[in-house]
C-alpha cells in the first residue's frame, strides 16, 4: 500500500520489506536527530493492522500468544509472538487493548497469514478478528514528543514512543501539522541502536525467542498453554540457544554497508575464515556511524573482533552466551 506521504518534498521511496513508505526525506541524519530529540513522526502506514473484539478476546489470545495478556489492563502496550510447534518464531504482534478491542500492528504483508491462523483457532470462543489495514495507518511519535493525538485515536505507548492507529484518511492532514517527517531509515537506525529485533530481519525459519533477547519483553516464562511453549521452557531451563544477537560497530572508513546475509567471521581468521554468523540489519547512525545487528554462534567470544564481509566490526553483547 503506497503512502500518500511519498508525495512530500524530498521523499525517497523505501525498498524491500518497507516498500510503500519513505526511506528518507532528503536528510537521514537530520531526521534521526529530530527523532532522538522527541520531534517529528515516522510514517509506518505500510504495516498491517488487525483488531480482535468480543468478550473472550484477552483470554483467547492468552492461549495463543507467548505473552501474558489474560489480565492486560486497558491502555497498557505489550508485544507478543506466535511460535510454530517447534518453538520457531512465526509472527510478532505489537498490541494494546482499549477496553473493548485489542489493536495490533504487524510486519507488512503478514496480516493475512496471521489472521488465517487466528481464524482457525476460534472454536467456540466469543471473538471476532478483522483486518483493518485498509482503514487505519500506523504513525510513530518518538519518546518525548509533545504532539497532540486526535480524540478517539488508539495509542500504543512504550519507552520508545507512541504508535497511533490513525484513520488512514487522516494521515496526510495529521502529518502536515506534526512534522518534521522522518523516514524508515532513521527509525531503523534507532531500532538497531536500541538492540530491538524485528521479524523478517533478525529472524529466519529456525529462530527461537531466546536468540534475540525476546524473553521477557515478548515471552512470559510463567505461562504455558501456547504452541511452542515446550521448546521455550526446555531451552530456558535445560539448554542454551545455538545463536545469539550481537550489536556491531562497523569500520566507518568503508563506503558501503554490509547487507543482510553478509557472512560474519573472526577477524583473526581473515576473509578465508569459517562463517560464524551473518548480518541481519545495518544502518548509519547520526552519532555512532555505521552499525548493525547480527546473529552469531553462541560460542563466539564476546570480546573477539569480527569481520562482516571484509568490514571490521567490534561487537557489543545483546544476548549473553
Amino acid at each position: 500500500m503506497k503512502s500518500p506521504l511519498l508525495s512530500q518534498p524530498g521523499a525517497v521511496p523505501a525498498e524491500g520489506r518497507d516498500e510503500g513508505v519513505a526511506a528518507h526525506y532528503g536528510d537521514l541524519f537530520r531526521e534521526q536527530r529530530a527523532l532522538a530529540d522527541g520531534k517529528g513522526l515516522v510514517d509506518l502506514s505500510h504495516r498491517g493492522v488487525l483488531t480482535v473484539t468480543g468478550d473472550d478476546r484477552l483470554s483467547w489470545l492468552h492461549l495463543l500468544l507467548t505473552q501474558h495478556v489474560s489480565d492486560l489492563p486497558a491502555g497498557r502496550a505489550t508485544e507478543a509472538l506466535i511460535l510454530s510447534a517447534n518453538g520457531h518464531i512465526e509472527h510478532a504482534l505489537y498490541l494494546v487493548d482499549d477496553g473493548t478491542t485489542v489493536w495490533a500492528h504487524v510486519e507488512p504483508d503478514t496480516q493475512e497469514a496471521l489472521i488465517a491462523y487466528l481464524e482457525s483457532m476460534k472454536f467456540f470462543y466469543r471473538v471476532e478478528v478483522a483486518d483493518r489495514t485498509d482503514d487505519f495507518a500506523v504513525v510513530h511519535l518518538p519518546a518525548g514528543s509533545i504532539a497532540t493525538v486526535p480524540d478517539g485515536v488508539v495509542v500504543r505507548e512504550t519507552a520508545h514512543g507512541r504508535d497511533l492507529f490513525l484513520p488512514r484518511a487522516d494521515l496526510e492532514s495529521y502529518a502536515a501539522g506534526h512534522g518534521p517527517l522522518a523516514g524508515i531509515l532513521a527509525y531503523e537506525a534507532l531500532r538497531i541502536e536500541g538492540h530491538r529485533p524485528r521479524l523478517g530481519f533478525e529472524t529466519d525459519h529456525r529462530t527461537i525467542p531466546h536468540e534475540l533477547g525476546w524473553i521477557g519483553s515478548a515471552v512470559h516464562l510463567q505461562k504455558g498453554c501456547y504452541r511452542g511453549q515446550e521448546t521455550v521452557a526446555r531451552v530456558h531451563n535445560l539448554g542454551k540457544p545455538p545463536r545469539r544477537l550481537v550489536f556491531l560497530h562497523l569500520d566507518g572508513s568503508e563506503v558501503h554497508l554490509p547487507v543482510p546475509g553478509t557472512p560474519v567471521k573472526l577477524a583473526a581468521d581473515g576473509d578465508e575464515g569459517r562463517q560464524l554468523g551473518f548480518i541481519t540489519t545495518s544502518g548509519r547512525h547520526h552519532e555512532l556511524g555505521p552499525i548493525a545487528l547480527a546473529l552469531v554462534k553462541r560460542n563466539v567470544p564476546v570480546d573477539a573482533p569480527l569481520l562482516a564481509g571484509g568490514t571490521a566490526a567490534a561487537q557489543e553483547t545483546v544476548v549473553e552466551p
